[in-house]
């Protein structure tokens, strides 16, 4: 897995448990949804750190809180 499926499926799981759509998540972040519909289906690899800040800040997450998981603690180093 790399980082950024590691981070689609982070964004899926925590919309999961809070009850709300991936449009919604986009609404609440002042993300435009063709951003966050593009990437959670991998049509883009990178949303951009200032877009991923808006969304955890959408989920009321601290950036610490997003990732810390076992998730993202195991992946491996990206070098390309």
């Amino acid at each position: 897995m790399n980082i950024s499926d590691a981070v689609a499926e982070r964004l899926n799981s925590l919309c999961e448990e809070r009850g709300i759509t991936i449009n919604r998540l986009a609404t609440l972040s002042a993300v435009t949804q063709s951003t966050v519909s593009d990437f959670m289906r991998g049509s883009t690899q990178n949303i951009g750190i200032i877009t991923l800040k808006k969304l955890i800040d959408g989920l009321d997450l601290s950036i610490t809180e997003f990732f810390d998981t076992e998730t993202f603690r195991s992946l491996e180093q990206e070098i390309q």
